[in-house]
């Protein structure tokens, strides 16, 4: 239960605390971005099974490879893309999170 609740925690309540804190301006539009940085789990749609609970995402499926998460920082250190950079980095912290968990069992 604790793995679940910091998993979607990550995926859902950080996202939404990070756009009420520093994007205050444009904070719906900062919401939305930042939770639809879930998108990149389309890529489990090609893993058979496409769900298994034990199973790490990081550097298995193809949006969660090392090579994408560098795309993703390096869209972070420019202002323009910053926020999508951001929501994907988050998504992925969320799995590096959801990985350590796995390793406690």
């Amino acid at each position: 239960m604790l793995r679940f609740v910091i998993h979607y925690g990550i995926h859902f309540i950080v996202p939404i605390i990070i756009a009420l804190v520093f994007y205050k301006k444009d904070k719906t539009f900062a919401i939305i971005v930042l939770l639809a940085g879930i998108v990149i789990d389309v890529d489990h749609f090609f893993a058979t099974p496409v769900f298994d609970s034990m199973r790490c995402s990081i550097n298995f499926h193809p949006l969660h490879t090392y090579w994408a998460i560098a795309i993703y920082i390096a869209l972070f250190l420019y202002k323009k893309t910053r926020i999508f950079g951001l929501a994907l980095l988050i998504h992925i912290i969320a799995d590096i999170a959801d990985c350590y968990m796995i390793t406690l069992n």
